[in-house]
C-alpha cells in the first residue's frame, strides 16, 4: 500500500534510522533519507515531502518554502539555531524540540571537562601517552571543593550542573539575560562579576543574535589567569580566535570544549592541538538512554503532526491558533 506521508530526515548522528522508521511507518508515513546537507540537495527533497525532521542540518527559509505541504520541522535535538524558525511561523509551520532530552548526560560531561581540569587529566593523559611520566611538570592543582563556578546560562541543563557542583562543595554563580534564578542555592550576578570571580566558567546559553559571540577579547580579558572555560552549549558563543590569543597571552589558563564553529571544526589548528585545550567531538549529549529518548520523542511529534494531533513542544504554538 502506497505510504500516505512522506518525511524527509535531513541528517542523524545515530547509525540508522530504525526507531524513527518504526514510529513513522506506524502511521502511514514513508522516510526519505538526504544523502547530502546542503541547501539545494534539501530544497529539491523538501518538496516532495509532508514533515521535515532534522538533526544538524540547516533548515533554511528556502527548504521550508520548497516544502509547500510542510505540516512541521522536527528538530532531534535543543537548539533552534540551525531551523528559520521565525520564517516557519510566518508560514504557519509549526517547529518542534525536544528541550530536556539528555539534561543529565550534558551536566555530567560539563563536570567531567572541569575534572578533567581541575585534575589535569588531559594533561597527563598526553604528556604520559608521549613517554613523559612526571607528576611535577603539570599546572598546579586544587581541591574543587571551595572554587567558584560561574554558569552563563541557568536552565534545565545549568541547574542540573549546578546541582552537581554543590555536591563536590563548589560555589556556584550565575548570569541569565533575565536574572532571574531556577535554584535558591545560586547566587546571581552581573556576567562581569561571574567572569571576575570564577574558577571555572561554564557556558549554557542558547545560541542567538545576542549570545554569537558573547565571550570574546574583552570578556576573556575579565578571566582569573587561573580560570578555565568550558562550553558544552554551542560552539559560536566563543570567539575562538580570541580564545587562542588569550591562552597565547595566558590570560587563562585553559579550556574545555566540547562544540565548535564550525563542526566538525580543523583540528590542526594549534587552538585544537594545544595541551591546555581539552577537546571531545561534541559528544555531551549521547548516552544510550538519551538518543532513544531523543529518536522516539521526535518522531513521535512527526507522526502527531501528520495526523492531525498537537505535537509535544511546539516552540511556535501561535502557528496553531
Amino acid at each position: 500500500m502506497a505510504a500516505r506521508w512522506r518525511v524527509l530526515l535531513t541528517d542523524r548522528a545515530w547509525p540508522d534510522s530504525s526507531i524513527e522508521r518504526e514510529i513513522l511507518e506506524a502511521v502511514g508515513a514513508e522516510v526519505v533519507e538526504a544523502p547530502a546537507t546542503d541547501e539545494a540537495t534539501l530544497a529539491n527533497l523538501a518538496a516532495t515531502v509532508d514533515a521535515i525532521g532534522t538533526n544538524w542540518a540547516q533548515v533554511t527559509s528556502r527548504v521550508i518554502e520548497a516544502c509547500p505541504n510542510c505540516k512541521i520541522v522536527a528538530r532531534f535535538g535543543i537548539g533552534l539555531d540551525n531551523i528559520a524558525v521565525d520564517y516557519a511561523t510566518q508560514h504557519g509551520v509549526p517547529v518542534t524540540n525536544v528541550p530536556d532530552y539528555c539534561v543529565t548526560e550534558v551536566a555530567e560531561h560539563t563536570l567531567a571537562l572541569l575534572l578533567a581540569a581541575a585534575r589535569n587529566i588531559g594533561y597527563f593523559q598526553l604528556r604520559t601517552k608521549a613517554g613523559e611520566y612526571s607528576l611535577t611538570s603539570a599546572p598546579p592543582m586544587r581541591r574543587v571543593s571551595g572554587q567558584v563556578l560561574g554558569l552563563v546560562g541557568l536552565g534545565r541543563i545549568g541547574s542540573a550542573v549546578a546541582e552537581r557542583a554543590a555536591a563536590f562543595g563548589m560555589q556556584v554563580l550565575a548570569h541569565t539575560a533575565s536574572g532571574l534564578s531556577r535554584d535558591p542555592g545560586v547566587q546571581m550576578v552581573s556576567l562581569d562579576e561571574l567572569l571576575r570571580t570564577s574558577d571555572y566558567v561554564s557556558l549554557h546559553a542558547p545560541l542567538t543574535a545576542t549570545t554569537r559571540g558573547m565571550i570574546g577579547a574583552a570578556q576573556l580579558e575579565m578571566m582569573r589567569p587561573t580560570a578555565w572555560i568550558i562550553n558544552t552549549s554551542r560552539g559560536p558563543l566563543i570567539d575562538t580566535a580570541a580564545l587562542w590569543t588569550a591562552l597565547q597571552r595566558k590570560q587563562i589558563a585553559g579550556a574545555a570544549l566540547d562544540v565548535f564553529s564550525p563542526e566538525p571544526p580543523d583540528l590542526s589548528q594549534p587552538l585544537y592541538r594545544d595541551e591546555r585545550v581539552i577537546v571531545t567531538p561534541h559528544a555531551a549529549f549521547v548516552s544510550q538512554e538519551s538518543l532513544a529518548d531523543l529518536r522516539r520523542r521526535a518522531a513521535m511529534q512527526i507522526a502527531a503532526a501528520l495526523t492531525g494531533k498537537r505535537p509535544e513542544n511546539v516552540v511556535n504554538p501561535q502557528v496553531l491558533g
